[in-house]
């Protein structure tokens, strides 16, 4: 049963919650703008899989930053992006300096994504300091290795600095990333997750969702939401990308860090379902989850059966 002081995420939560929406003659820029960061040499097609997803989320004007060796890849996988290719380190990562590249665009943001395929960790943390001055008043979704900004050893070790940097931020780790981020064990984290996503996202000071079959979302001042569905199939390389991307394009319209959760994971959760009942509930590729979300949020936002 659902806890008191937390709320169950269904059809009916969502539809007293609706999603903005640009008035009928609304532009792109209505629509949020939107920058996703991420992708590596061996990872490419993580920040492809996210920043898709952000625009079948209904973000509007979107530009993808990624490492310059796979810049121009990106670009012919997206052509509704701009693409700017980004300094890398040896081995791979996102050099530091790469958050100068990206000082133009201060203020000129409604929400970014930083982490879906991004490699070397310790490189991302730097990056990832480096630009939070700059994302003042941003809806910042922290995925993957970026998360590793808040246990970065010997500077601050995650305790509130997040939300002390101007930006609105979430977080979106499974229990394996929990442990890893907390120091507590994964079947620590399994135990008890309820508990577990609230007392790190008062640390933290960030919204938190923990994902799983039964996925927690806690905001740091204390607001729970609970989601349970979708199925084994979601289980998949791919399908973290393609969440994130849905939350950070939801953000991107206007959605709060914690409304874009909720949703995000249940139209994630829910485009699981319909291709499973098509395909089967294993083998459909995450890559075709995106495409569902459009018609999804359509049908949840007009009470369609």
């Amino acid at each position: 049963m659902t806890q008191p002081d937390m709320t169950l995420i269904d059809d009916a939560l969502l539809r007293d919650w609706p999603l903005p929406m640009p008035s009928d003659g609304g532009d792109k820029e209505e629509r949020g703008r939107l920058l996703v960061i991420g992708g590596s040499r061996q990872m490419p097609g993580a920040v492809i899989l996210a920043a898709t997803a952000a625009m079948r989320a209904g973000a509007g004007k979107l530009a993808i930053a990624t490492g310059e060796s796979v810049a121009q890849l990106v670009a012919l996988a997206i052509p509704e992006s701009r693409v700017i290719g980004l300094p890398e380190t040896e081995d791979g990562g996102i050099d530091a300096s790469a958050a100068r590249t990206l000082a133009s665009m201060r203020g000129r943001l409604d929400a970014v994504l930083i982490g879906p395929g991004m490699q070397d960790e310790p490189a991302i943390c730097e990056f990832v300091r480096a630009l939070l001055p700059m994302l003042d008043g941003v809806r910042l979704v922290l995925d993957a290795a970026a998360m590793g900004v808040v246990c970065d050893a010997g500077k601050d070790c995650g305790a509130g600095f997040l939300g002390h940097s101007g930006a609105e931020v979430l977080l979106t780790p499974h229990a394996g990333e929990m442990a890893h981020l907390s120091g507590a064990s994964k079947e620590e984290v399994s135990a008890d997750p309820v508990r577990m996503a609230q007392r790190m996202a008062r640390q933290w000071q960030a919204t938190v969702a923990l994902k799983g079959p039964t996925t927690i979302i806690a905001a740091p001042e204390g607001e729970t939401w609970k989601h349970e569905g979708g199925n084994v199939g979601l289980a998949a390389s791919g399908s973290g990308d393609t969440l994130a991307g849905i939350i950070v394009g939801l953000a991107a319209r206007g959605a709060t860090l914690a409304q874009a959760g909720a949703w995000g994971v249940a139209l994630h959760a829910r485009a699981g379902d319909a291709l499973a009942r098509r395909s089967g509930p294993l083998g459909y590729l995450t890559r075709d989850l995106a495409a569902e979300v459009p018609m999804l949020m359509h049908r949840l936002g007009t009470d369609e059966r």
